[in-house]
């Protein structure tokens, strides 16, 4: 009879240093654990499997999103639609590169790191794909044309490369100088949001004062107040920093910041199809919008560009010593 050996799983003391978690004190997988034997803990309830599956199902729905659009009317000749469309694939991207790295991250602290700098890198990539679509669909009216509509998305790419080479150097800092990892891997995230959201956040102020009717402003609202929720939940740890071992395995503060990233772009994706469907027409004709090779050349820079500093990091690792798994016997 088939039998399956499920791994066994550690407290917080018998998990090296840049293993542990937060608040976070049973529930962890092995360090050093084979390829199979972390896609079977996806089965198995750890304190990573709803991280795991939090961002691997809702990535399968912004895919089905982005192939409708893409066998929708127009698809990909409607020249409308390219700024849409690298907006969806990076939607698609980011949570799958997500749930990777949460799988796979205990084969070693290699791995790990490595598995986290694409977790990263798509994340940038979703900044970028955010301005984009920004850049076309939503700049108020009369802001289109000018010279920081023109430096728009260049910004946004340096601002993405940035993101990524930040994030990736705060995983060297993790064991040494925590708070201080943490705090540049946050900064690096939300100032691409802050930059990527001016636009946005001028219609909000004009909405304010005009009392505006834009279906789509509401939309937008959601979408911010989620997105400054998982930034908080990211940063500040709770409920889990409150009642350590707890929230072990449901209910911690990955969980809910997965859970509210997803919901925020989300609301961010029905928001910018609301406003190409209402506003595209008046504010950006086709010779303003980015072609399709604009659009892909944006993307393909970033990606070749994060890429290399994965490279670099990748290498990087082997001047860090392996931490020993700090396992204790049975029945202590």
């Amino acid at each position: 009879m088939l039998s399956l050996k499920l791994p066994r799983l550690l407290s917080i003391n018998q998990v090296p240093k840049g293993y542990r978690e937060q608040g976070i004190l049973f529930g962890y997988r092995p360090p050093r654990s084979s390829a199979a034997d972390c896609l079977l803990s996806v089965f198995q309830m750890t304190n990573e499997t709803l991280n795991i599956w939090t961002h691997f199902v809702p990535a399968w729905y912004f895919v089905w999103t982005l192939v409708g659009r893409l066998r929708g009317p127009g698809g990909r000749e409607d020249p409308h639609a390219w700024p849409l469309l690298a907006y969806l694939l990076t939607c698609c991207i980011y949570p799958l590169a997500s749930s990777c790295a949460h799988t796979f991250s205990t084969m070693s602290t290699r791995t790990r790191h490595i598995c986290y700098f694409f977790d990263y890198a798509a994340l940038s990539m979703y900044s970028l794909g955010s301005a984009l679509a920004y850049s076309a669909y939503i700049f108020p009216a009369e802001w289109v044309n000018s010279t920081f509509h023109h430096c728009y998305v260049p910004i946004a790419v340096f601002n993405t490369v940035v993101s990524t080479s930040l994030s990736c150097y705060s995983r060297f800092l993790e064991v040494e100088r925590p708070r201080f990892s943490k705090v540049s891997r946050t900064l690096a995230f939300v100032y691409p949001y802050l930059f990527d959201s001016i636009p946005l956040f001028y219609r909000f102020y004009l909405c304010a004062a005009e009392s505006c009717t834009e279906a789509a402003i509401l939309v937008h609202y959601k979408h911010t107040v989620f997105a400054f929720l998982t930034c908080f939940i990211f940063a500040s740890h709770l409920p889990e920093r409150l009642a350590p071992g707890h929230f072990d395995y449901i209910g911690h503060s990955h969980q809910v910041f997965h859970v509210c990233g997803i919901i925020s772009t989300h609301f961010q994706m029905e928001a910018i199809m609301m406003d190409m469907a209402e506003r595209h027409d008046r504010l950006l004709p086709p010779s303003l919008l980015p072609s399709s090779r604009q659009t892909l050349g944006s993307m393909g820079i970033c990606m070749a560009v994060s890429l290399a500093v994965i490279g670099l990091c990748s290498m990087s690792l082997r001047f860090m010593p392996e931490p020993l798994q700090r396992e204790k016997p049975h029945g202590h």
